[in-house]
């Protein structure tokens, strides 16, 4: 992927949002983002596999469930990006509500 393509998938803020979960706390299941993001499943599902196509995200199935994670294959540049994203002090006071959301659903099994 080039690097305007992946700026611009970054360019969305429930992308980033998705990003910046996974990157603290991977992997995750669309149920655990839809709440930690308090938003419709069908929005966090189609934005989770826009990313997935882009090979930005990998998943895992167990069962019904289908679990997120960024993926391994991502090229050195992107890798970084995305763990800078994920430890950002700003960005985890920006969207500390999607945090202790994510914190307090993550008792709830996905299965």
């Amino acid at each position: 992927m080039l690097p305007h393509e992946f700026f611009k998938m970054m360019a969305d803020e429930t992308r980033l949002r998705c990003l910046l979960l996974l990157s603290r706390s991977e992997p995750l299941c669309v149920q655990q983002l839809v709440e930690a993001l308090d938003e419709s499943q069908p929005k966090v599902s189609r934005h989770l596999a826009q990313m997935r196509t882009m090979g930005v995200l990998s998943t895992r199935r167990e069962g019904q469930w289908v679990y997120y994670s960024v993926s391994k294959e991502l090229s050195g540049w992107m890798t970084k990006v995305i763990s800078n994203l994920g430890q950002s002090n700003c960005l985890k006071q920006e969207y500390q509500e999607d945090i202790k959301r994510l914190s307090s659903s993550s008792g709830t099994p996905c299965c």
